[in-house]
């Protein structure tokens, strides 16, 4: 059992958090009109269904990946322990319970999400076909397809709510999950560099387009920056205000922690230390602490009620 939860990745789950990123701006936002306990029995259902369907489709996207991978992560110091790689599990096993999981995943959201949320899962399985086939190969591409799935998630939880989806929301994640993914092939180049360092016998090789530190910093440090400024754009935008008021404000001010969040994710993958969710988050408790602090602080401002709405409308400039 212990190969197969390897093999399926339930701890990157949290990846398809993602997917409910609409709800939360949606009940800060528009759902003040709404009576939400109504709708919570219409919207939020369909919502989870489509959260449990990524997380199957992105299981068997994994499965099937580490197929196709199995031999160049063979010579890599820390991917060689994949189940596949490893000889645990074998690749027709793996690609077949591939296979189910994605067939099952789009059956899940069309039939108990609706069509368009169903769409969007289909759209992302056959991205992450034709990433696993051809696309992970090409430089930048790879990444930015990568993205591309996050956004889908996004658009999977706007469609099963039966909300609009913020062309800000979209951006935001597009850019966050691409510095994302750039940090996994400084990682991954990082990791072959220590392990060369401390002696041992490393054949893998970073992906074509990754190779030095250089490009991987210049990547880095363009989608880092992007993060961060369309972040504070957003929240100063006229869109931000005309649905949360000046609590949109407040959001501006968590702008130092979401610069240190990137800087940590940095951090470890220059350190080439694992770059798994929940792995850094148990690992680095400043990162750990400084999520916690912008989740306490997005609930307070976005929540808080009028006497937040009111410091803030004394203590800042409009």
């Amino acid at each position: 059992m212990a190969p197969w939860l390897r093999l399926l990745r339930p701890g990157d789950w949290t990846k398809n958090v993602f997917v409910l990123l609409p709800a939360v701006f949606w009940v800060a936002g528009e759902g003040r009109n709404f009576d939400l306990a109504e709708e919570f029995g219409a919207r939020f259902p369909p919502l989870f269904w489509t959260f449990a369907a990524f997380c199957l489709a992105a299981s068997g996207s994994y499965c099937v990946n580490d197929v196709l991978d199995a031999a160049k992560d063979r010579t890599h110091p820390v991917k060689r322990m994949r189940p596949v790689a490893a000889g645990v599990i074998a690749p027709t096993q793996a690609v077949l319970a591939g296979l189910v999981l994605q067939v099952a995943a789009v059956a899940l959201a069309w039939t108990l999400a609706g069509k368009v949320a169903g769409a969007c899962l289909l759209a992302y399985a056959l991205l992450q076909v034709a990433y696993n086939i051809r696309l992970k190969r090409v430089p930048l591409v790879d990444v930015s397809v990568l993205a591309s799935g996050f956004c889908l998630r996004a658009a999977g939880g706007a469609a099963a709510m039966d909300v609009r989806l913020s062309i800000w929301l979209l951006l935001c994640v597009f850019f966050l999950t691409l510095f994302l993914g750039f940090t996994k092939r400084l990682c991954d180049l990082s990791a072959a560099e220590n392990a060369r360092a401390a002696g041992q016998s490393v054949e893998w090789k970073a992906r074509p387009g990754y190779e030095t530190r250089d490009q991987m910093n210049w990547l880095l440090g363009v989608s880092g920056s992007l993060v961060v400024m369309l972040y504070l754009s957003y929240t100063l935008s006229q869109h931000a205000r005309s649905l949360h008021g000046v609590r949109a404000l407040g959001l501006s001010l968590l702008t130092p922690l979401v610069m240190i969040a990137i800087h940590r994710f940095y951090r470890r993958a220059n350190l080439g230390e694992s770059d798994a969710p929940l792995e850094t988050l148990r690992n680095d408790r400043t990162l750990l602490a400084c999520m916690l602090l912008f989740a306490v602080g997005t609930g307070v401002a976005l929540f808080g009620g009028p006497r937040v709405e009111g410091l803030l409308g004394r203590l800042l400039l409009q």
